[in-house]
């Protein structure tokens, strides 16, 4: 699966997104999180590795649980695992990513309060 984005690549584009909705800058962040400003600008390029504590000192600094920022991770790579199953016509794979979906919130039963999601 050439075309499918490393883990590193979403993890530092969710992280860099929700660095920029707050408007806040890597220099910001960088002190806040006590990272240098070089090594979280690798982190949102994809070009570093953050750690589990790396990832907790940047979510901290960003005020945003680290589980909201796995899930639009994990969001990120379902919608790039159905587009490339809809490119390459495999309806298995497509099938089997919608199934994991609604298995962990069944539709029509969840309500988003701001960043969680909360089933009914």
């Amino acid at each position: 699966m050439r075309d499918q984005p490393t883990l590193r690549s979403v993890i530092g584009d969710v992280l860099r997104q929700r660095r920029m909705r707050q408007g806040r800058t890597l220099r910001q962040v960088s002190a806040a999180a006590r990272v240098s400003l070089g090594y979280i600008s690798e982190i949102e390029r994809g070009q570093k590795e953050a750690s589990s504590e790396m990832l907790a000192a940047l979510c901290a600094a960003l005020q945003v649980p680290l589980s909201a920022v796995l899930r639009d991770v994990a969001d990120q790579l379902v919608g790039e695992e159905t587009r490339l199953a809809h490119r390459a016509g495999d309806e298995r794979r497509l099938a089997l990513a919608v199934e994991s979906i609604e298995q962990q919130v069944p539709l029509g039963s969840s309500t988003r309060h701001g960043d969680v999601v909360v089933a009914a």
